[in-house]
Order: C-alpha cells, then structure tokens, then sequence
C-alpha cells in the first residue's frame, strides 16, 4: 500500500528503535519489590532483540513488492500507449487491465486500491478516493465485450448503499444503448476502449514531457445525485423504471432492499 521508499524508511526506522531497546542493559541485581520490573524489562529487550532483523525484513518485502508493483503499471502503460494496434487493451488479461484502468485514475489525481475480489467477474473492481469523496470502479475486458444495462443496475445499487459520490464503469469493449440511457442523468461515467486509449496515450505524453502531445484529458467526474431514504426503513433509494401497470415505463425511487422493502416514492 505505500510507495516503495516508504517502506526502507520504516525498516530503517524500526532497526534503529529496536535495536536501542535489545541493547539495553538490564540490572544484574535487584530488591525483592523490583524483581517483577526486571524480568519485564528482559522480556521487552528479548522480544526486541528479534523483531529488530524480523519487521526491517518485512518491510523491505513490502518495499519491493511496491517497487515491482509500480514498474509493472509503468510497463504496462507504456506498451499500450505505444501500441500500434487498435486491439491493444483486448491483448492483456483481465487482471492486468484493471491495472491499466487503476493508473489511468492515478494519472489524474485518485487514490486507487483494489477490492481484493477473486473471478474475473462480478462486483466492484476499484475504489477511488479523491479528498473526501469516494467512487467506484467496475472493469469488463473481454473480447468483443458489449456492457449491458444490468451491469449499470448492479453498479447503481452498491453505489446507494455505500454512500459513493459516483461510478464508473471501464470495458475494453462497448456499451450497449440500454446502459448508455441508464448512466445519463445519473452519477456513472461510462468508459469503453477508445476513450481509455486516448486517455493513457496523451497521460503518457505528458508524463514524458512530449510537446506535441495535449495535456492529459480530466476525467469527467460523476454528477452527484441526492438520494432520498426510504419511507419505511430509512435505507438509501436508487432509481428503477416501472415494468407494468398504468405507470408502465415512468422512473420512481425504490428501496435498495428491494425486495425485502417494498418503500417507494416518486421522483421531484
């Protein structure tokens, strides 16, 4: 989680307090009332004796693990910037397309950090964190990948019931026109192939201080939507379209609990 030379500097710092501790010495005599205070103190200087070579151990791990962390998103930026085929994000796995979305949204000033989910589906991929807003991700790489409208729904939910400012949703593929209707007016950006080749294209650019290249484009950033609370269990609502009935097609709010709450109301 922290950036490389972070970690040398705690397992430098935690050598040379630890190392203070271990060798320290301890009285070799002691009163009777003071026997209890010796025997901690042998105890701290024991357990510091090992943990000054275990935790510098661990944390230079972690230095490393972040140093081949930021080269691989570096590598991977380059080569898809530099690619010359138009198929360039349906060549990497789905893993290392999330990197790639990841570093797009650090390029423009976003704290990123996975979910930790496993599958190559399903769920939110990213979380995204700028000042006190929080926003979520969702990555679909497949080839000839078309994003439907529930993938929207689904995105939309676990927005409201998380309380995210916004929502966006990345594919190496297209959208089809029933997602597309269902992210206008609300807080999801949607995001398929060329948008993102064009977006790391011009960042790397920049970064490379290229003066033929346009500053890197800002991602627009989800419109807030003020969400009511349900009438009858206070949880978030999120916006549904009537299947049938006389209001067949019409927008309402209804309960994220749906169907455990059956809460609605009607849009201002």
């Amino acid at each position: 989680m922290l950036p490389w030379w972070a970690g040398c500097a705690l397992a430098l710092a935690f050598y040379l307090v630890l190392h203070r501790v271990a060798t320290q010495e301890i009285a070799t005599t002691a009163a009777a009332g003071q026997i209890g205070s010796v025997a901690t103190q042998a105890v701290w200087r024991g357990l510091a004796f090992a943990a000054q070579y275990a935790l510098p151990v661990l944390c230079l791990v972690g230095a490393a693990v972040s140093a081949y962390r930021r080269h691989q998103r570096k590598t991977l930026l380059t080569n898809v910037a530099t690619s010359k085929s138009v198929d360039a994000l349906n060549g990497i796995s789905w893993q290392e397309f999330e990197i790639l979305v990841g570093e797009a949204f650090r390029l423009q000033g976003y704290q990123v950090s996975k979910t930790g989910r496993a599958g190559a589906d399903g769920g939110v991929d990213l979380v995204l964190r700028k000042g006190t807003e929080k926003f979520f991700v969702q990555c679909k790489q497949w080839k000839a990948f078309t994003v439907g409208v529930k993938v929207m729904r689904e995105l939309y939910g676990v927005m409201a019931a998380n309380g995210a400012a916004g929502g966006f949703v990345a594919t190496s593929g297209s959208f089809t026109d029933g997602a597309k209707a269902f992210a206008s007016g609300r807080n999801i950006e949607l995001m398929d192939g060329p948008i993102l080749i064009k977006l790391i294209k011009q960042a790397q650019a920049a970064r490379q201080g290229s003066s033929n290249e346009p500053a890197p484009p800002t991602l627009a950033r989800p419109k807030a939507v003020v969400q009511p609370l349900c009438p009858l269990c206070s949880k978030p609502m999120m916006r549904r379209t009537a299947k049938e009935g006389p209001t067949a097609g019409s927008a309402f709010w209804g309960c994220v609990d749906f169907p455990k709450c059956r809460g609605t109301r009607q849009p201002n």
